[in-house]
């Protein structure tokens, strides 16, 4: 017989390793999808997945029960993905600058032959890539909505709780977000 989540995150707090590791398999799927559909990339998601229930563990303790325990473990998630999306930007502006010696820095898209420019490299790539191309444009919190609203099919309400935000507010990044992918998207067919 499994135990509910309430059972199980009860003897995980107190240092019951096979209750945390059900919790875990019981919602490791999810968590795996969400930062997925997040980052898109299996690299990522992994790192975000391996975050999140780090963080889930050492957070366990202090949980208590003023949620369900699927929101919680969400909106860590949700923050996860936000963080790494926030230091992943930094590093990839980093990385941009290659060729650097003492007087010269030059970037990726200088590096392109021709009129090239980064923009112009996606056209002729399949729509998924323009679509992940755009997502990766919006900032996080939006980018968070609009992912969990149309790639994890949560309904605003299940959002807001999850980001920890009112429903105004996630209507808001979700309308700014969806007119911006619509502007970004408008050329293609």
């Amino acid at each position: 017989m499994s135990l509910n989540d309430t059972q199980l995150i009860t003897n995980a707090q107190k240092g019951d390793m096979a209750a945390f590791e059900e919790l875990v398999f019981k919602y490791d799927k999810h968590v795996l999808n969400m930062a997925k559909s997040f980052r898109n990339s299996d690299d990522d998601a992994k790192d975000i997945y391996q975050e999140v229930f780090i963080r889930v563990y050492r957070g366990l303790k202090n949980f208590q029960f003023k949620s369900e325990f699927s929101t919680w473990l969400y909106r860590i998630t949700a923050n996860v993905c936000i963080t790494y999306q926030n230091r992943k930007k930094q590093h990839e502006s980093i990385d941009r600058e290659i060729g650097y010696d003492d007087e010269t820095t030059t970037t990726f898209a200088e590096q392109l032959p021709g009129e090239l420019r980064t923009d112009d490299k996606a056209v002729g790539s399949d729509l998924s890539k323009h679509i992940n191309n755009a997502l990766e444009t919006l900032p996080p919190q939006q980018k968070m909505v609009f992912t969990l609203k149309y790639y994890q099919d949560y309904k605003i309400k299940e959002i807001a709780e999850i980001m920890k935000c009112n429903e105004g507010t996630i209507k808001r990044y979700l309308f700014t977000a969806t007119n911006k992918m619509r502007e970004k998207l408008k050329g293609l067919k």
